[in-house]
């Protein structure tokens, strides 16, 4: 065997295995609510009167599941509302919100400060606009208190931590309480 053919499938071989790394490493996707599954059932009957009245009982079903709050329907502009909110928040359920489009990362969102106060840790509290609620990790003190009204930037940093900055003020880490 000659030295392009052993590298071709060298090659071929690793490809293979990073493909096998790839599916792996990927979430398993979720599977469809039974209501759903009910309803795109629907199509696989021939009878028109039968697959009519399928629908009809499936819609039925899933409409009154939504009222009663069992079946949540979210649209793509919503689930992006959900994930900016839980911005700062390790919560793995989330994949739920990214069916169907490219992860979006999210590293830094901005707001407006509602409330600041120091806690009993002699740490900054500050409540957002949106009700998110920050707390200051490190222990340095900020140039200026921060009061209502004031704009915020929170980012994401290395190792899972978050930096705020207050009105342009130096960043301080903080992580997410509510």
């Amino acid at each position: 065997m000659n030295m392009k053919a052993i590298w071709a499938a060298g090659a071929v071989a690793a490809a293979i295995c990073a493909l096998g790394a790839t599916a792996e490493a990927q979430p398993k996707a979720e599977p469809r609510s039974a209501m759903l599954q009910k309803l795109v059932d629907c199509r696989k009957i021939t009878d028109e009167a039968g697959r009519l009245a399928c629908y009809d009982q499936a819609t039925a079903a899933l409409d009154q599941a939504e009222a009663k709050g069992d079946i949540v329907v979210v649209d793509r502009e919503q689930a992006r509302k959900v994930r900016r909110q839980a911005f700062g928040f390790s919560m793995p359920s989330l994949s739920l919100f990214e069916k169907g489009e490219t992860q979006e990362e999210i590293q830094n969102v901005q707001g407006v400060v509602a409330e600041a106060r120091i806690n009993n840790a002699g740490k900054w509290v500050i409540k957002l606009q949106d009700g998110a609620t920050w707390a200051q990790v490190d222990p340095g003190e900020l140039h200026r208190n921060p009061k209502p009204g004031m704009t915020v930037k929170i980012r994401q940093a290395s190792l899972g931590s978050y930096l705020m900055s207050i009105d342009n003020m130096g960043a301080f880490r903080a992580r997410r309480v509510e």
